[in-house]
């Protein structure tokens, strides 16, 4: 199917136009309606590039660094993500391991990935190599983000050990926390400003400079 990546369709209205750069400060909105279609945001990239520099290092941290650290009698034990993922990994429980590793690890991970490389490309003023599938990635697997549910887990455990042994949040479970803020922040950006980078348009539709 042929794509016309120089037009924008007005979400509300479903009117066409062309696109075009804009200066610092401007937007386009529909003739028709009214409604905006996209702005010129210069810090954008500079933002969504800084978020994912950070959710990155939350990853690693929330996947390296002990998520629950258990006290009793003097003994300590903690245990990391990859530490619940392969014991769950075993017998029985191996869809469970193997959905933890898909769901808490390589998902978050993908979509840092491939949000970091569109966003790298689209601030030096150029599309990513395989800017459309990492896109269509990116949409595929925002449902399948489930760091928000793992750490829900984790804070059960938590508290109903908490009854029989000293139990304390690790590292990872911090990183685990600001991971899932961060994650919830890229899946909801306005992507308007990335695609309209990946192909450098002409024309335009009308520009409120209010």
């Amino acid at each position: 199917m042929k794509t016309y990546s120089r037009l924008i369709a007005c979400p509300c209205c479903d009117s066409v136009y062309q696109r075009r750069r804009l200066n610092s400060g401007e937007e386009a909105r529909c003739v028709r309606c009214a409604a905006r279609l996209y702005c010129a945001d210069p810090a954008a990239l500079e933002r969504w590039l800084a978020l994912t520099f950070t959710a990155g290092i939350a990853s690693a941290i929330a996947t390296c660094y002990p998520v629950l650290e258990v006290a009793f009698h003097g003994a300590q034990r903690s245990v990391t993500l990859w530490q619940t993922a392969t014991a769950l990994a075993s017998g029985a429980t191996l869809p469970l391991g193997v959905g933890t590793v898909l769901l808490l690890i390589v998902v978050p991970f993908m979509q840092i990935a491939l949000f970091g490389w569109v966003v790298f490309f689209a601030r030096i003023g150029r599309p990513a190599p395989g800017f459309i599938l990492a896109m269509k990635l990116l949409l595929f697997l925002r449902p399948w983000n489930m760091v928000g549910v793992g750490l829900l887990g984790f804070l059960v455990a938590g508290i109903k050990l908490a009854g029989w042994l000293q139990v304390a949040p690790g590292p990872g479970c911090w990183a685990l926390a600001l991971l899932m803020l961060l994650l919830t922040i890229i899946s909801r950006r306005n992507i308007d400003t990335l695609w309209t980078c990946s192909a450098p348009p002409a024309g335009a539709p009308v520009v409120d400079h209010g």
